[in-house]
């Protein structure tokens, strides 16, 4: 269910939307080329309680938010998320070893106006072949599966792609974490520029790389500015 706020005058946060995942209305597939086994994302409920249940088994796909928003009006997200375990084995600095038990994307989009001539024209032989344009670039916030993993990797698929790795390792596998995150400063500390002004979240658990499997939850998620 998508609950909205009006921005009244308060010192508290003020939040432009929050998901509790009573049912999947808000949110459409992702899918990706050459991946044809994909993730699972449904509803669990316990009694009055609902979250996200993302299970993957040598597979990925993820879910996308409808709804856009400004990241320069809402820059902060907040979310409660479990995971059941970690992968073994894995290098996050490879493409063999790029899976994780869960991640929040934030989701850039490419604005062609505002983009020079040779990635204008990158852009648009992507279009032609997928229907639309690829995101300009992600933010993913990660579980990460080792503790010595880096806080921030560069995605061995794409340098327009950064992980930030908020959890690591199985320390607290099976126990709920909160997180709280501010994109504008997340994006400066990994791309050393602002980000583009619209944005959308999606929700991943893949295993495609390292053929393992996993399970993970999500109680909520909201975009939110501070109040004033």
């Amino acid at each position: 269910m998508l609950f909205v706020f009006s921005g009244a005058h308060s010192q508290s946060p003020i939040a432009l939307l929050r998901e509790e995942f009573n049912s999947l209305e808000n949110w459409r597939p992702l899918y990706f080329p050459k991946i044809s086994r994909h993730s699972t994302y449904t509803v669990e409920r316990n009694g009055d309680e609902s979250s996200l249940k993302a299970e993957s088994d040598t597979s990925a796909s993820a879910i996308i938010y409808r709804q856009e928003f400004n990241v320069y009006e809402y820059p902060k997200v907040r979310w409660r998320w479990k995971i059941n375990n970690v992968y073994l084995t894995t290098d996050p600095e490879t493409k063999s070893g790029d899976d994780y038990p869960i991640r929040i994307y934030i989701i850039f989009k490419y604005n062609p106006e505002k983009a020079d001539s040779l990635e204008g024209f990158k852009y648009g032989i992507a279009k032609k072949l997928y229907g639309e344009y690829p995101p300009h670039s992600t933010l993913n916030y990660v579980w990460a599966n080792n503790e010595g993993q880096k806080t921030i990797v560069t995605s061995p698929y794409t340098d327009k792609a950064r992980l930030i790795a908020l959890k690591k390792g199985g320390k607290r596998v099976g126990l709920w974490q909160t997180e709280e995150v501010n994109i504008l400063s997340d994006y400066k500390k990994a791309f050393g520029t602002k980000p583009p002004e619209v944005a959308s979240l999606a929700i991943m658990n893949d295993s495609d790389n390292t053929g393992q499997a996993s399970v993970s939850y999500l109680d909520f998620i909201e975009v939110f500015r501070d109040g004033g």
